[in-house]
């Protein structure tokens, strides 16, 4: 066979033509590196597999799976916050589905980089925080140091648990027009985006599984099993209690927090969760105080603790820097990590390389200049056109830089004066940098590549066996062509990294080997906060459904022409008005448009979207301890409430539809709970607050259906409300009855919508939840549901009148707020300073 029919040089030439047809157009920009095309304008060679694939597959096919990628990140609820945004600030996680592609042995030589720059920056906050060494010596001057408001005093002498300051260590990359990498800035405070990034990843390996697999793509597992073994290495008390540390969920990557949590198996934490005692940090849980002895931080260092640190902060944990002086706990990482990421700091690391380490730096940062220093000032001056201008200490100068860096040719006369000024009054605040040209990277847009600047974030653990470099990273891709910084707040996207390896990739999981662990049965006792969600979002979950049934149920007899039908459809009216999820006057508009807006109406404090979105908020505070799937389903809740009222149409088939489509959303959340939640103690919170919220429903439906004489239309709205028609039917061939319906629906301990059943659940739950002792006397709350049990032994359906449905309504609230004085809010036997301050 001659070597023109070779079936494998046609299968080269194919593949060669059909990454030449989807090249076609892409012009790469003048005097930029591009990643894709080399210097004589063809694809280098490690993207070429890649190249060839997405020909291979069609526009169709690529435009389906990558699709496909944004609904598996939006249906994960991945988000991220804009602040200041008047829409509400969280918004999709915008992915940018073509991955950056790297060779491996460019990979190896970042690597030694980035483990060289972190062992420069550890060495350099051991020596500030330490002795002094580099200020004594005037390699960094003290107005650098002193002058930064991250250089935290009380920490001066403090030496970490585990002896690294940096846990986590995190460079931001460019690569310039000669296609060198460049440091553009250190993370050091609490990196974010190795969560973002691991979202990343799994989203494209859904959408492209045999590519990933066939290019050797190299999986980040091992990165994060590593960072997780450092962590629980600094666990003394030997519980392996690790807890991250976050703002909370206003925070713009809390998503980030939860899922990090999650999937490391932290237990996530805000400063409320935590008090310290004896100079050792505790969390409150349902159980009482217990011990946490690491903390991963993602809270800035001055708000961990407002009494010696800032004394505004709501966020932190009084007494938290004694605790760490003291060596009660492990904060990774250290508090008061963040002085090196400052910009004043980098223009003086090329020459701290060889004070601190005794070697030059492989990998460069973007150079700086500290206008602090008066060669360095007038340089600024002279050259400001060519420069970007910086705050030297991260934060924004009010009037000057309110939103970070400006460019220096940008400026107009007006404020080119004012900062001229300012670098000569008050040089310490400001830094100018050289204006990086960033490199460009191929993204995805209308069916064809297009070249994007990029920004690279590489994340570096310290473990025990020296510094461990994540095999990829988080990128952010700019959506302008001329840009000098991307991030995500100004509309970025973000991408995953594909580090390329000759061999095939370890299978690398975060589960512990066979016979390496404890058997476990419990996760760990519960926050007293994380409680307090899990019992409110059961009640918001059955306050919805409470009034998606009222709604079905008035939008179907609104129909009806039974005899009773006109009074049931007043009364459920009276409730739904009550209940305040439709309007008071009702003149103007058909019961069935007002149904309609109970569904998709904001401005009613009881419609459906409020209660939607008020559960939605509380299960993103505990979205760690929440199964996706749990989670898909709320935002399939929130997408029903947000769809529009058709202008036209009959809005009573609409509004049942709607209702009919939202319960059956709910019931699969029901049996997501019930069937994939361990029994354990946020199960048992979540449904309390349902029990207990579907029994105070319960009796209100009673008091307004049923009264001295009550119609059998009436009382089968009744059986409606409580979805036990099918079993009265069974039971009565009677028409409705008083007395057998409120028996039913009041008394019946065997049917899950009866206050009976309800009420002995409520029993059990307290029961088994934690902090009994046999020698003490029941607390209040087991009191008051044990009066509730006997009640409904010893009533007689007969009995029930409005004055004693409204007692045992009242004696449910009571009961509610006594399950919150006693696990919501945790009491200490003894007051301290910061507990008055919490």
């Amino acid at each position: 066979m001659g070597r023109r029919n070779d079936p494998r040089v046609r299968t080269r030439r194919f593949e060669e033509e059909a990454v030449d047809a989807l090249l076609a157009g892409y012009q790469p920009l003048p005097g930029v590196n591009d990643e894709l095309i080399d210097a004589d304008g063809r694809p280098r060679a490690h993207w070429t597999s890649l190249l060839a694939s997405l020909a291979e597959m069609g526009v169709d096919e690529v435009n389906r799976s990558f699709a496909s990628a944004d609904r598996q990140l939006y249906r994960s609820g991945v988000f991220y916050r804009v602040y200041g945004d008047p829409n509400g600030g969280e918004r999709p996680w915008p992915l940018s589905h073509l991955p950056l592609v790297i060779d491996g042995e460019e990979w190896r030589a970042l690597e030694r980089g980035l483990i060289q720059r972190a062992q420069l920056l550890e060495g350099v906050l051991a020596d500030l925080y330490g002795e002094a060494n580099l200020v004594r010596s005037g390699a960094l001057p003290a107005a650098v140091v002193a002058g930064s408001p991250e250089f935290l005093r009380p920490m001066v002498g403090v030496d970490p648990h585990g002896g690294s300051f940096l846990r986590i260590y995190a460079a931001d990359l460019g690569r310039g027009p000669d296609g060198r990498w460049w440091v553009l800035s250190d993370r050091t405070q609490s990196p974010s985006g190795a969560g973002y990034a691991l979202e990343n990843r799994i989203a494209i390996a859904r959408a492209l599984p045999e590519l990933a697999r066939s290019l050797n793509v190299v999986r980040l597992a091992g990165y994060f099993q590593a960072l997780r073994a450092g962590l629980t290495r600094l666990d003394r008390s030997g519980e392996g209690r690790v807890g991250l540390l976050t703002p909370g969920p206003l925070n713009e990557t809390y998503f980030e927090h939860a899922y990090l949590a999650r999937y490391l198996g932290f237990v996530l934490l805000e400063g409320e969760d935590l008090t310290v005692r004896d100079n050792v940090v505790y969390v409150r849980t349902v159980a009482g105080l217990k011990r946490v002895d690491v903390l991963l931080r993602r809270l800035d260092s001055d708000f961990c603790d407002p009494l010696e640190l800032n004394p505004r902060s709501r966020l932190g944990i009084p007494g938290l820097v004694q605790a760490i002086r003291s060596g009660g706990v492990a904060v990774a990482n250290a508090v008061g990590a963040g002085l090196v990421e400052a910009p004043a700091m980098m223009g003086f690391y090329p020459r701290l390389g060889g004070q601190v380490l005794g070697e030059d730096l492989d990998l460069p940062n973007v150079a700086t200049w500290w206008c602090g220093q008066k060669a360095e000032r007038e340089r600024v001056l002279d050259t400001l056109d060519d420069l970007v201008l910086s705050p030297a200490f991260q934060r924004p100068l009010r009037g000057l830089m309110d939103t970070g860096s400006v460019i220096g040719a940008d400026l107009d006369p007006k404020r080119r004066a004012a900062i001229e000024t300012a670098i000569r009054t008050r040089g310490v605040d400001i830094v100018g940098q050289e204006a990086v040209q960033l490199s460009t990277m191929p993204v995805w847009r209308n069916g064809r590549l297009e070249p994007r600047p990029f920004i690279l974030r590489i994340f570096v653990a310290a473990t025990e066996n020296g510094w461990k470099v994540m095999p990829g990273g988080f990128c952010r891709v700019s959506d302008s062509l001329d840009a000098r910084a991307v991030t995500m707040q100004s509309g970025g996207r973000s991408a995953d990294v594909w580090v390329l390896d000759g061999h095939p990739t370890d299978q690398i999981t975060l589960l512990t080997k066979t016979g390496q662990s404890e058997i476990r049965r419990q996760t760990g006792p519960l926050p007293s906060r994380a409680a307090d969600n899990f019992y409110w979002l059961g009640r918001y979950l059955e306050r919805a459904e409470t009034t998606l049934r009222l709604l079905r149920t008035l939008v179907g007899r609104l129909s009806s022409s039974a005899e009773g039908g006109g009074a049931s459809v007043t009364k459920l009216i009276s409730l739904l008005q009550s209940w305040g999820s439709i309007p008071e006057d009702l003149a103007r508009t058909r019961p069935a448009r007002h149904a309609l807006a109970a569904l998709t109406r904001s401005d009613l404090p009881g419609a459906l979207p409020n209660i939607i979105d008020a559960a939605r908020q509380t299960a993103a505070v505990i979205r760690d301890r929440l199964s996706p799937d749990a989670w898909r389903t709320l935002a399939d809740l929130v997408a029903m409430t947000q769809e529009p009222v058709p202008a036209a149409g009959s809005a009573q088939a609409d509004a049942y539809e709607r209702s009919d489509r939202a319960l059956r959303a709910l019931a699969a959340f029901s049996g997501l709970a019930s069937e994939n939640m361990n029994r354990l103690a946020g199960w048992r919170f979540l449904d309390l607050g349902r029990r207990i919220e579907r029994g105070i429903a319960t009796c209100r439906f009673a008091r307004a259906l049923v009264g001295e004489s009550p119609t059998a239309g009436t009382l089968d709205v009744l059986l409606e409300l409580c979805d036990s028609q099918i079993t009265y039917r069974s039971r009565y061939v009677m028409v409705e009855s008083r007395a057998p319906v409120l028996d039913l629906v009041l008394l019946d301990p065997v049917n899950p919508r009866a206050l009976a059943f309800q009420i002995d659940a409520i029993m059990a739950h307290l029961d088994a939840l934690p902090g009994h002792l046999g020698d003490e006397p029941p607390p209040p709350e087991e009191r008051l549901a044990a009066r509730l049990v006997a009640s409904m032994k010893a009533f007689d359906a007969g009995e029930f009148d409005d004055e004693r449905l409204r007692q045992l309504e009242g004696q449910l609230m009571e009961l509610s707020n006594d399950v919150a004085e006693r696990y919501f809010i945790h009491h200490s036997p003894v007051e301290t300073p910061w507990d008055l301050m919490a």
